[in-house]
């Protein structure tokens, strides 16, 4: 059973509360990270109670609107993904209208992109495939995260329909691959320019973004494409006039970030991050640049083409 509650504008929307500000006085005492504590980000549902009931009313009566409409008792929790996501639709962003406002756009900017780009493809030389996986910020693990072995047995699988299947040949098809990781880079933002070296940020604007590297402080946990699949990608950019950027993902003492390069890296691939630059990322609301977003369609597109 699908659920979808919100998409049409009749629907309801859902909260978490907040204290109010005059009330607030030891909670602005406490560090940003304590601010909001993961236990305190409980979600209003409803408040009618269920008439004649007695104990738990309002709860009944939310049970009792799940149960006509979804068919759902309260024991379907314990098997039920149902994810709460900010309320409200893309947005055209400025008075040029030239930004769009999304929530969730890390990561589906780029996995829009990469599937229009891939079936778009024709006429391709080498075996060409988009692969979207999940939970890659916690880790890319689980059966639907790259940490799985779903793609190494797939190809695999393909290998062997052909007959010719040995872990030699599957070790160098893995081994022989080009791969671009699609994601995002923060965008340099000036409110907040002393998390950025402006030489080496990417900014909202000019093109779809590399990065050589990410990691935490450096490269720490990183991939590191090598030169000479850079200078690749930068002639297979030049020959098909896609706007591209190199960048970092803020100072390297600050911070930093991973994705699931250094994953397929493993299998001796070369891979490198590229993305669209993004402001706000992880919040509420994320902010790209919509020829940025159209820039990356294009990489992805020359990528396949010619990579």
């Amino acid at each position: 059973m699908d659920v979808s509650i919100g998409e049409k504008t009749e629907d309801p929307v859902f909260c978490v509360t907040d204290l109010l500000i005059h009330l607030a006085g030891a909670q602005m005492e406490k560090k940003a990270a304590k601010v909001i504590e993961g236990e305190k980000l409980d979600i209003l549902v409803g408040s009618m109670p269920l008439k004649d009931e007695e104990k738990d009313a309002v709860k009944a009566g939310v049970l009792a609107i799940l149960k006509e409409n979804y068919g759902m008792e309260e024991d379907d929790f314990m098997s039920a993904e149902l994810e709460v996501v900010p309320a409200g639709r893309a947005r055209e962003m400025g008075f040029d209208r030239s930004m769009i406002m999304s929530y969730g756009q890390d990561d589906r900017v780029c996995a829009y992109t990469s599937l229009a780009a891939m079936l778009e493809a024709k006429d391709v030389d080498k075996t060409a495939c988009c692969l979207l996986v999940d939970k890659e910020e916690i880790g890319s693990v689980g059966a639907t995260g790259m940490q799985s072995h779903f793609f190494e047995n797939v190809v695999a699988e393909l290998l062997n329909l052909q007959g010719d299947y040995s872990d030699l040949k599957l070790r160098r098809c893995m081994a022989a691959s080009r791969m671009l990781s699609s994601d995002v880079n923060a965008a340099y933002d000036p409110l907040f320019a002393d998390a950025f070296e402006k030489r080496s940020a990417s900014f909202m604007g000019r093109g779809v973004v590399f990065s050589k590297f990410t990691g935490s402080r450096g490269k720490s946990g990183s991939n590191d494409a090598n030169a000479e699949y850079l200078a690749a990608l930068r002639r297979i950019m030049d020959d098909n006039g896609v706007n591209y950027q190199m960048a970092e993902l803020g100072k390297v003492d600050i911070g930093g970030g991973g994705t699931i390069a250094y994953i397929l890296s493993l299998y001796g691939m070369e891979v490198i991050d590229s993305g669209v630059a993004v402001l706000n990322m992880h919040a509420p609301w994320e902010v790209t640049s919509k020829a940025d977003v159209y820039e990356a369609y294009k990489c992805y597109k020359a990528f396949l083409k010619d990579a």
